[in-house]
């Protein structure tokens, strides 16, 4: 097996201390740029790639980030990991992903797996069972930066990246008021997570601004899935008072509700439906998704740029920021303007 190339064989090639090497891999001021281009074009000659571990054991610093997301299936979620790992790559920090899979259970292994793993801090949006968030504390206990986005807990102090969901909720409402939809229902999440209760609150806001009923039968919770909004939308197609229009939970729960309407011979827009997250396949489904767009890309950058200011402060939450990301529709066929 060939032998690892070290500083020493660095060092050896051009005839000058180990010591020179190694302050002039890490860029200190004293060393000259000419000794300094010497041993990087040598290091790289060489195939020399740094030792991170004896690194990490020196600084106290991985240049890893752990981010925890309930699923990467979600191009959501994927847009938001991309993004995060490109406003953190010019900083030298890499990532350590860790699905959840909406299960409390797994979140609390992998903030354990990564706290083990010595990561520089940690990133993450909640699973739907997460309702006690004291795993979390731990992180925040060793003074660690925690990032919370998308799905938040206020109960942790930390900053955080969201959406406007009262306003996301309203939004969607708004826009099928709009296009002259007026007996609206809403498949939603059975669990008690921030986002989908405040998206709710924004859909019974809308209704009652407009002087449409607010109808409990037209509020249907269960699970988020293709499988749900199928299962919604039978529900709710059964209903005394019939809807004109869905709003889903997300882009998966709306493409279900859709297949079940195509079945029942009520294709959207005979039957409006909206849903949120703007996934990628929204755009391509028959007929295409109405859709929230929740700025994936914005809020991995914003989590980014959060993290480095973190790390920049002696003390982490030293100042907590929180910044709000604004909705916005995304009209497509699905809810096409209904006849006068």
């Amino acid at each position: 097996m060939k032998k690892k190339t070290t500083i020493y064989d660095i060092a050896k090639e051009l005839n000058i201390t180990v010591s020179t090497v190694s302050r002039a891999l890490s860029g200190f001021p004293a060393i000259s740029d000419a000794t300094k281009k010497a041993v990087i074009e040598t290091a790289k000659k060489l195939n020399y790639s740094p030792n991170r571990l004896a690194s990490a054991l020196k600084s106290g610093k991985t240049h890893i980030i752990g981010v925890i997301v309930p699923s990467v299936q979600a191009h959501f979620f994927a847009s938001i990991i991309h993004s995060i790992e490109e406003g953190l790559k010019d900083s030298g920090y890499r990532i350590i992903l860790y699905q959840s899979n909406e299960s409390l259970e797994n979140e609390i292994n992998g903030v354990r797996t990564l706290l083990e793993a010595q990561v520089d801090g940690i990133m993450a949006s909640l699973s739907l069972e997460t309702e006690d968030v004291s795993h979390f504390a731990e992180i925040v206990k060793q003074n660690k930066p925690l990032v919370l986005f998308d799905r938040v807990n206020p109960v942790l102090k930390v900053p955080t990246v969201t959406l406007d969901d009262f306003g996301a909720g309203y939004l969607a409402t708004q826009h099928l008021i709009d296009q002259g939809y007026k007996k609206i229902a809403f498949i939603t999440t059975i669990h008690q997570i921030k986002i989908f209760n405040d998206r709710l609150k924004g859909y019974k806001a809308a209704l009652e601004e407009n002087n449409l009923p607010i109808l409990e039968e037209h509020i249907i919770y269960g699970g988020l899935s293709i499988k749900d909004g199928r299962f919604g939308a039978g529900k709710l197609m059964r209903c005394t008072e019939k809807p004109d229009a869905i709003i889903a939970g997300d882009d998966f729960t709306a493409l279900g509700a859709i297949k079940k309407l195509k079945e029942i011979d009520a294709t959207p827009p005979q039957i409006g439906v909206i849903g949120f997250a703007n996934e990628a396949f929204s755009a391509y489904i028959t007929p295409n998704l109405s859709t929230i767009d929740q700025h994936a890309n914005q809020m991995g950058s914003e989590c980014a740029k959060m993290f480095l200011k973190m790390i920049a402060q002696e003390n982490p939450y030293q100042n907590i920021d929180h910044v709000v990301l604004n909705p916005t529709v995304v009209e497509r066929q699905s809810t096409d303007k209904l006849p006068c």
